[in-house]
């Protein structure tokens, strides 16, 4: 390994995560798109599914907590095809750093990038009034039952 690893791997990460700061498309398909789904759900079809004993918004949130997770996950693999065809790998290979470093650039912007956009879906849920302890560990049931 590389005695630069873990400094090489920091500045492609940064170089990443600017990626993402600058591209308006992948926080609207990273973030807004998953709030939004929830949205439609919860307004739109909420009356008409039955979810059993707990709130219908309760037993959504996994879902939409997965497809948060899949959008970034599915940017992530844009992001490395779009490197791999403009030719930046072959620049990253011609310089002295190490070659792995690339790889966990993308993956740790990955998981900045959902780590981000899950606290952005809860905490919108939040605003709604979930609470998680009681509504998902209790199993909807009030704090005195």
């Amino acid at each position: 390994m590389n005695k630069h690893f873990f400094g090489d791997t920091a500045v492609l990460t940064g170089r990443s995560l600017r990626h993402i700061t600058r591209s308006m498309d992948t926080i609207i398909t990273t973030a807004v798109t998953p709030i939004v789904m929830m949205l439609m759900f919860v307004y739109v079809l909420g009356g008409a599914i039955n979810s059993g004993s707990g709130s219908y918004v309760t037993y959504l949130l996994p879902g939409i907590l997965l497809i948060t997770i899949a959008s970034g996950i599915a940017y992530t693999a844009y992001r490395l095809f779009l490197d791999l065809q403009s030719g930046i790998f072959e620049r990253f290979q011609s310089m002295p750093i190490a070659r792995s470093s690339v790889l966990w650039a993308h993956v740790l912007t990955s998981l900045v990038a959902n780590g981000i956009s899950l606290v952005i879906v809860v905490l919108v849920r939040c605003s709604w009034g979930f609470d998680p302890v009681r509504e998902c560990w209790h199993g909807s049931r009030s704090p005195a039952s």
